[in-house]
């Protein structure tokens, strides 16, 4: 792989992450979504401040970031596209997390929180048993608890297992394990969350802010 295109997949994947739907999405209704509900720059705050159908928005444009980065890599590198898109899954959700773009914006480091971007590479690089796996674990915890966070952590926590286990197995590409950087990031980000549901305290889907 030719170092320069590496090196311009990466920035050209943090830059698209960094994109700030959420912020724009909410800015659109006079609503500056660094300063309601938990401050972040997510889909799920962005349901809780606007409702449901602005909420789905910003979740379906902050996955086609990670879709769009995934296959730019791929057209970069088509000799190489497991590698690439890999190394663009980690940078678009970088960006979204700690985005630059949110940053110049507020004067200080800003994001969201990976899960929708995530998700976008997740469906284009994941096994398919894996990814319909994650995806019905999610949407029943959210169906039964209502809880987003509780939800994201419980797929990404499954599907980190699934990707190690086969990596073991010898039944993934070795690079896959850079690709566990992603669940680690949405992770990271959740750390607040983690305490809340710990603490009884985490916000359910539909209560608003």
């Amino acid at each position: 792989m030719d170092p320069l295109s590496v090196f311009f997949v990466i920035i050209a994947g943090y830059v698209i992450g960094s994109f700030p739907t959420a912020y724009l999405v909410a800015r659109t209704k006079g609503v500056d979504i660094f300063a309601v509900g938990s401050g972040n720059m997510g889909a799920t705050n962005v349901t809780r401040a606007l409702g449901w159908r602005y909420g789905l928005l910003v979740w379906a444009w902050d996955g086609l970031k990670g879709v769009l980065v995934v296959l730019l890599a791929r057209a970069i590198f088509p000799e190489d596209r497991t590698a690439a898109s890999v190394i663009g899954a980690v940078a678009v959700v970088a960006g979204h997390n700690w985005s630059f773009l949110a940053t110049i914006i507020t004067g200080s480091i800003r994001g969201g929180k990976g899960a929708a971007t995530a998700m976008g590479t997740f469906l284009l690089l994941a096994p398919t048993f894996i990814v319909a796996l994650s995806l019905a674990l999610a949407a029943a915890i959210i169906l039964i608890t209502r809880y987003v966070s509780l939800a994201v952590l419980t797929a990404v926590g499954v599907a980190g297992v699934a990707i190690f286990i086969m990596l073991v197995l010898g039944r993934l590409d070795p690079v896959y394990s850079v690709y566990l950087l992603v669940g680690y990031m949405v992770f990271l980000r959740h750390r607040r969350n983690i305490y809340s549901l710990i603490q009884g305290t985490e916000r359910r889907l539909g209560e608003r802010v």
